[in-house]
């Protein structure tokens, strides 16, 4: 584990979103850190999109960037599941 810095507005964002969502400061920090390294590696995925890998790699036991990168790409999105056209 190891200490990262940040600012205090940050850390204020931090404490009013684990608040409302009944999250640790440091959960919250660390769902946040998940889902900003998901929208890196998948930009073209939207945040429910991100959320169901979460919740795919904790049903697998892990939550660690390898595990969630070996699911390879992510679940297919509603809209195109259904044949919709965008």
């Amino acid at each position: 584990m190891g200490i990262v810095k940040i600012s205090d507005q940050m850390h204020e964002n931090l404490r009013l979103a684990s608040t409302a969502l009944s999250r640790s400061i440091n959960a919250q920090a660390e769902h946040w850190m998940r889902i900003g390294m998901l929208a890196e590696m998948y930009p073209d995925l939207d945040h429910s999109d991100l959320c169901r890998m979460l919740v795919q790699a904790g049903q697998s036991g892990s939550l660690d960037l390898g595990a969630i990168s070996a699911m390879g790409a992510a679940p297919a999105r509603a809209d195109n599941a259904t044949g919709a056209r965008q």
